[in-house]
């Protein structure tokens, strides 16, 4: 039932270094991946291991995980905003090749310590709840990415940091289930503030995600959204002082 799924921080016990894309991961199934991709594979894990091992020791954790029995079903990944301005961070996505993901001697970067930070701001990466691409998903709008965000506030308060900020978007339905974002209503229900909007850079281009940008300017006209502002990147963010 989803009122037993336990909400807790990532700990280096167990790494979610790679999305939920495919279903729930266990200790088990972590490290399985299709034959025909496994160099791929491999080489993913061998750069966000060590990487995500990395800032969880520096700063006491990177993910907050929804966990159904063994399985992880569910995710908040966050970053120090200062980690995501570094020279070779790219976007963090832990799926992708530079520049969309980090760069493959990432991790041997220098992080700085809290103390040494001004800008105390932990920037939401992605929220995932259940695999986006599978056709029946039990843990979708379920309130499991509000009780992740909730255990999110007070741990980052605990560990000092002042602000926690997170990308979103206009609510549309097709960015609940193809992103690691959610819409701004969303983020608004739980305490957070519009404090940017702009054009997002991958989206103006419509040869850059051609089907996903036609389906959603459809969508965003279907709900009354002008087409141009479902291409915005809204910034949302919560003051913890």
């Amino acid at each position: 039932m989803i009122e037993d799924v336990v909400i807790e921080e990532m700990t280096n016990d167990f790494v979610l270094w790679r999305c939920l894309h495919g279903g729930p991961l266990t200790h088990q199934t972590i490290d399985q991946w299709p034959l025909e991709e496994e160099t791929k594979w491999k080489r993913y894990r061998r750069r966000n291991l060590p990487l995500l091992m990395k800032i969880t020791s520096i700063y006491g954790a990177c993910a907050i995980v929804a966990r159904d029995n063994e399985a992880i079903v569910g995710y908040l990944r966050f970053y120090p905003k200062v980690i995501c301005g570094l020279e070779g961070a790219g976007g963090l996505c832990l799926m992708q090749d530079f520049p969309a993901g980090p760069a493959e001697n990432f991790a041997g970067s220098d992080f700085p310590t809290l103390e040494q930070i001004k800008d105390k701001t932990l920037a939401v990466h992605c929220l995932m709840t259940g695999s986006p691409l599978q056709k029946d998903n039990p843990y979708q709008r379920k309130g499991l990415g509000t009780r992740l965000v909730k255990a999110l506030i007070p741990w980052a308060k605990k560990n000092g940091w002042e602000k926690i900020e997170a990308d979103s978007f206009e609510d549309i339905p097709i960015i609940y289930e193809m992103t690691g974002s959610a819409g701004h209503t969303f983020w608004e229900k739980l305490g957070f503030c519009v404090v940017d909007r702009h054009p997002h850079p991958e989206l103006q281009d419509r040869n850059s995600f051609p089907e996903f940008v036609a389906a959603l300017e459809k969508q965003a006209k279907d709900i009354g959204i002008l087409p141009e502002r479902a291409r915005d990147r809204i910034v949302m963010r919560l003051d913890l002082t």
